[in-house]
């Protein structure tokens, strides 16, 4: 489709949970729903319309070992894309993947820059592995380098213990949230276990990663502050294959993992149900494959999270959450069309009949 030409998506177009409409036209990459006058050449789109969705905690340019060639990021991102996922918030990644942005053909990217570990207390070649003491200076770092997010390890497994424990000292992570708060940036943490739960959200973060360690009395302390959950289930289901493989060396973080698996779906909707934000995340990036938002949706559905909010939780929710427009009036045309409602079955994001990015349909 050339640049002088229009884009005719009609059908119904999910403008918002409630705001349906016949149709759109997309001119000059842009959402317009006013028709163009004189417009030549028109190709036309059929079916259900949604805003780009989003995948909220995704990692392009890395994969199990560490970062990967920019041949192989533009892989990640081209399945991520056609899968229907146009925003990502890549939270956390070793690679430089600006050059993306000079690309109108894949989806657009909201970096945390790279993770901030503690010493020998993360995968290996994934983060900046520093101490306390650093902590503030590497968060002032990642917060100007990144695109108004940073990402902390808030636990991992502590060796000598043999169990998940806190990666920070309470005092370090309130001096380097305050920081990231000053240099304009939101803070999220990796949180697996219940114990670094308080004084992370206590201290001011902006959004927890997983939290399957949340418990019944954390859950009013997370909706008081507003702190947000990205429980990425899809990532979560393979904790007995990883229990499995250290019940000999961490008998006690295995089971551990085990009791986090078991209650998973309870966990979300316990936070759903207390007014907790809950964004859809895959993990996407490290083991896993990329392309599983729709996996995501049917998982917190599973967990007990209505269709509908699900929905929002990739699509007009999670656009608002990370400041991005959806399908208004001049904003970018990043749009993904399908063949049936998906607000009726959320099944349907599997399937999408097109994608239109940057006012272009993706073939």
């Amino acid at each position: 489709m050339s640049d002088r030409a229009v884009l005719h998506v009609k059908g119904r177009v999910l403008a918002g949970p409630d705001d349906v409409r016949d149709e759109l036209w997309v001119v000059g990459g842009r959402i317009s729903y006013e028709r163009p006058a004189g417009a030549r050449e028109v190709r036309t789109v059929e079916g259900w319309a949604l805003p780009g969705l989003v995948d909220a905690h995704c990692h392009v340019g890395l994969d199990a070992h560490g970062p990967v060639d920019a041949e192989t990021a533009e892989k990640q991102a081209r399945t991520d894309r056609e899968a229907g996922t146009l925003l990502i918030r890549d939270a956390g990644s070793p690679s430089d993947t600006r050059w993306i942005d000079d690309r109108d053909d894949l989806p657009k990217i909201i970096r945390a820059g790279r993770h901030i570990a503690r010493t020998r207390r993360y995968i290996r070649n994934y983060a900046w592995e520093i101490e306390p003491d650093d902590l503030v200076a590497y968060v002032a770092r990642e917060a100007r380098r990144g695109d108004g997010w940073v990402k902390l390890v808030g636990d991992w497994i502590d060796r000598d213990l043999g169990d998940l424990s806190p990666c920070w000292p309470r005092e370090a992570v309130e001096a380097a949230i305050a920081e990231a708060h000053r240099l304009g940036a939101r803070v999220t943490a990796h949180c697996f276990a219940e114990s670094s739960l308080r004084d992370l959200v206590e201290a001011g973060i902006d959004c927890i990663e997983h939290a399957t360690g949340l418990t019944e009395d954390l859950v009013p302390l997370f909706a008081e502050r507003g702190v947000a959950l990205v429980p990425t289930l899809v990532n979560i289901a393979t904790f007995p294959r990883l229990a499995d493989g250290g019940d000999h060396k961490f008998p006690r973080w295995s089971a551990h993992m085990r009791r986090l698996h078991e209650r998973r779906y309870d966990t979300v909707r316990g936070a759903y149900d207390a007014g907790i934000p809950v964004y859809v995340g895959t993990d996407a990036g490290g083991s896993l494959a990329h392309g599983l938002v729709a996996g995501e949706v049917a998982e917190l559905v599973k967990a007990g999270i209505p269709p509908v909010e699900a929905l929002s939780a990739t699509s007009w929710g999670a656009r608002a959450w990370l400041g991005r427009p959806g399908l208004e009036e001049g904003a970018p045309a990043d749009l993904v069309v399908y063949e049936a409602d998906p607000r009726a079955d959320v099944r349907v994001l599997a399937a999408p009949r097109r994608v239109v990015l940057n006012g272009h349909v993706v073939e």
